[in-house]
């Protein structure tokens, strides 16, 4: 192996670990509903209107981070996002009333995750490898982020056991600030300016770029999908556990069910990586929307067990991320890499939109209700939804890269 080829993969496996943290700290957030309810004798719609806001915020600002990103790097930009996860963090555990819980696990959070996850760091990972290897790369980079819910979701499970939940968020905030340690990949990055850009995405300003992609109607249809893959995924990652306790199963199912989802996500984001770079993406995205459909209607409607549980688990954790490679790859497709962070991040906003509806949906319809399954059949519908709308949406590169390509 020759260095630089060395150095690329030493970067890239650091940036992995990075991933890892962003998303496993803010998937933990679930386990920490049922102590702080109690502790201050909220209902579940107010802790989860917390998450549902980490979620909006989380959207509104990815748009930002990335144009900051593309303009200023990603270095920067992953070091005021790490400092503002980890105060958000903090603020949560010292938070005694619920505008400490919306501001620490809503707004800083929100905007530290956008700043250190997969809108800013996906992009930059693009821009390290040729064009060949990129849905191979980004699909490495979305298994990452599975591994973390796979190693973090435990830790965090037994910080609240042996040290309560303020002390555990304490503990996380200081695993948010190894972020900025694990950032150093990013200290001489190559920006889209002097990467693997062509000439066409170099001379294109910021505001032709959203110009552009504005008027694409095909772009917007991506955007309108990611809702739904919002929707779903955040709904399952903070209302499992309560539901599952609901259905009379112990908390330690759980953790088993969303560290499977983690465990065969980082297959699924693997596979998803590898076949984007060799089938179509849309087509690719239409299976897996369908196969959302199919796994959420059967598991409603078969009588639910430990070993059905599992397997919703699996079957779910292989679909949980897989959107990500072919979505954020056919961003780069349609538009190149010059504005790709910004681009994918008005993309990642309807996914984060998704993810505020089934956050706080859930704990809206579950006190005025008492059942999780209007939720649940909405993912259902929609899902199934999004997999016609994807097979309209035109894959190939917009016109002004068409003509440059000759």
């Amino acid at each position: 192996m020759s260095s630089p080829v060395r150095l690329v993969s030493v970067a890239i496996a650091l940036i992995c670990v990075l991933l890892a943290l962003n998303f496993g700290l803010r998937s933990s957030m679930g386990f920490f509903m049922a102590p702080i309810s109690q502790e201050f004798g909220y209902g579940r719609e107010v802790f989860a209107f917390a998450l549902a806001l980490q979620n909006l915020c989380w959207g509104l600002f990815q748009p930002l981070a990335g144009a900051f990103s593309d303009r200023f790097g990603t270095l920067k930009t992953l070091f005021i996002g790490a400092a503002l996860y980890a105060l958000g963090l903090y603020v949560t555990a010292d938070a005694t009333s619920i505008t400490g819980l919306n501001l620490g696990a809503g707004v800083l959070m929100g905007m530290g995750i956008a700043a250190t996850g997969f809108g800013v760091v996906l992009p930059a990972m693009a821009r390290m490898v040729a064009p060949e290897k990129r849905s191979f790369a980004l699909g490495l980079g979305s298994a990452a982020g599975s591994a973390g819910q796979l190693f973090v979701i435990p830790v965090a499970q037994g910080f609240i056991s042996a040290y309560g939940w303020s002390n555990a968020l304490m503990l996380l905030a200081g695993c948010a600030l190894m972020m900025v340690f694990l950032s150093g990949p990013f200290r001489h990055e190559k920006t889209a300016k002097g990467g693997h850009a062509n000439v066409a995405e170099n001379t294109q300003t910021m505001s032709e770029a959203l110009k552009e992609a504005g008027a694409y109607s095909h772009y917007w249809l991506l955007v309108i999908g990611f809702f739904v893959c919002g929707f779903q995924l955040a709904f399952i990652t903070v209302h499992m556990p309560a539901f599952l306790s609901d259905e009379g199963f112990s908390p330690d199912l759980a953790v088993v069910s969303l560290s499977l989802i983690g465990l065969f996500n980082i297959f699924g984001c693997l596979l998803s990586g590898s076949w984007a770079g060799i089938y179509s993406k849309k087509k690719l995205l239409t299976i897996i929307y369908v196969l959302r459909a199919v796994s959420i209607a059967l598991f409603m409607i078969y009588p639910m067990t430990t070993w059905s549980v599992y397997l919703f688990s699996i079957v779910t954790g292989l679909l949980w991320l897989a959107t990500v490679p072919p979505t954020s790859g056919l961003v780069a497709q349609m538009f190149g890499l010059r504005y790709m962070g910004m681009l994918y991040g008005i993309v990642f906003l309807g996914h984060q939109l998704g993810s505020f509806s089934g956050v706080w949906l859930g704990g809206y319809l579950y006190d005025h209700t008492g059942s999780y399954d209007v939720v649940w059949w909405t993912a259902c519908i929609i899902a199934f939804i999004t997999a016609l709308i994807h097979i309209v949406i035109d894959e190939r590169p917009v016109a002004r890269l068409r003509l440059q390509m000759g």
